[in-house]
């Protein structure tokens, strides 16, 4: 069975923020991490309880191997809300 994926608000600007960083880098690389980053979602929506909950009591990350990113996400019955797709560089503390 496939869990449904939900994407918050927060995680859509962080994603739009990577996309628009890698393309000011170098042309086609943001369009590379979108399709990257598909990639895992398409791994949440299969097996999201393969990954660890890593802040109690109940958010669980993914981190992206080709890219500095972990993705911080929740299960919620058959649902998977994505709340962050977090930069690794930045402070911890910030993250969700």
């Amino acid at each position: 069975m496939a869990f449904r994926i939900r994407i918050s608000n927060l995680a859509y600007n962080e994603i739009d923020e990577a996309i628009a960083f890698y393309e000011s880098k170098s042309r086609g690389l943001g369009k590379n991490f979108l399709v990257y980053l598909k990639g895992y979602i398409n791994v949440l929506k299969v097996t999201p309880e393969l990954f660890a909950i890593k802040k109690k009591p109940f958010f669980r990350e993914l981190p992206l191997k080709k890219f500095p990113f972990v993705i911080i996400y929740e299960i919620i019955e058959y649902e998977v809300v994505i709340y962050s797709v977090f930069h690794t560089k930045r402070n911890p503390s910030s993250k969700v």
